[in-house]
């Protein structure tokens, strides 16, 4: 809905015009509304059953208190928040003719959904980095993966990524709606909001320029030069098995870290001018669904540990 009332210059420059906006989801396609409800329905289930099972197991299990289970733990958290910052609505989207969001609602989507994935991103990294230390220095891992820094990098993945979605929703909130407000996606994000901005966008494209070098293309090259390292480590090694082994407890985070970028580097590794509503509603469906999704079930599927102790909560729950 857009108000109407007229307003000077001055006053327009001072007040968002926009009430709310219409999220255009995937209206294109109604034939397809059916499908896609029950694929996305069952993507959610599965993503908050199998991460809300992920935390749990590691919560009740002592033998899983090690820093790769810690971080493993926090990105479960994320992946809940990224998934359920979004899902709901596009679920009712789907099941409406028109799928409207509040502005106020639009801004907290944009910065739960923000805050999550940047987080994602940046605990990859930090992933990343702890199994180069376990690899690379097995010898020397209980002392630099202690406790306390692990703690310390966690906080501060949560906090950066926190100051980060602060400047981008605060940047957001400056700016004037003054129509039309048809978002080309199934959730609110900046590239699709800026094009509707009726002010200057300027600053804002700045930081989603220096957003992007710093999540997209810095953190890949740590991650890349981490498993350079630890290829290099396990190539290294005498014995078969001692490779496969090495290989095996960095082998899920590979695979996960693969998909994520994936969709990133496909949608979002662009400037704003050159914005693709198709290729990042493709994307966005990779990493707030199918990357949840997915996630535990890489974790799970290919850990001895962590079925282990899930077995141990089915048994538990039993008695």
């Amino acid at each position: 809905m857009i108000m109407e009332t007229p307003l000077s210059p001055r006053t327009m420059r001072n007040q968002t015009l926009v009430t709310e906006f219409i999220l255009q989801g995937f209206s294109e396609h109604p034939e397809y509304h059916v499908l896609l409800f029950s694929c996305f329905l069952s993507l959610y289930s599965v993503a908050l059953t199998g991460n809300l099972l992920i935390i749990l197991a590691i919560s009740f299990n002592s033998g899983l208190h090690t820093p790769m289970y810690f971080f493993l733990f926090n990105l479960a958290t994320m992946d809940i928040i990224c998934t359920s910052s979004v899902m709901p609505k596009a679920l009712e989207g789907l099941m409406s003719e028109e799928s409207s969001i509040s502005y106020g609602g639009c801004m907290a989507q944009l910065c739960f959904l923000t805050w999550a994935a940047s987080s994602e991103l940046l605990l990859l990294t930090v992933m990343a980095y702890d199994r180069y230390a376990a690899i690379c220095h097995p010898l020397h891992y209980s002392t630099m993966m202690s406790k306390a820094f692990c703690s310390k990098l966690t906080t501060g993945v949560w906090v950066l990524c926190a100051f980060n979605t602060t400047i981008h929703t605060g940047l957001m909130l400056r700016l004037n709606f003054c129509g039309p407000n048809i978002v080309t996606h199934f959730f609110c994000e900046v590239p699709p909001l800026l094009l509707l901005s009726c002010s200057s966008t300027y600053v804002n494209s700045i930081m989603v320029v220096l957003a992007d070098a710093f999540y997209g293309i810095l953190n890949f090259l740590m991650t890349i030069v981490s498993y350079g390292f630890i290829i290099s480590s396990i190539l290294k090694m005498r014995t078969v098995e001692g490779k496969k082994k090495a290989f095996s407890t960095c082998s899920s985070h590979l695979i996960v870290v693969c998909m994520y970028y994936t969709a990133v580097f496909y949608a979002y590794i662009s400037p704003v001018s050159s914005y693709s509503a198709e290729k990042s509603k493709l994307a966005g469906v990779l990493y707030t669904m199918l990357s949840p999704t997915l996630n535990p079930l890489i974790y799970t599927l290919r850990n001895k540990e962590v079925k282990a102790a899930l077995r141990k909560i089915f048994s538990f729950t039993r008695n």
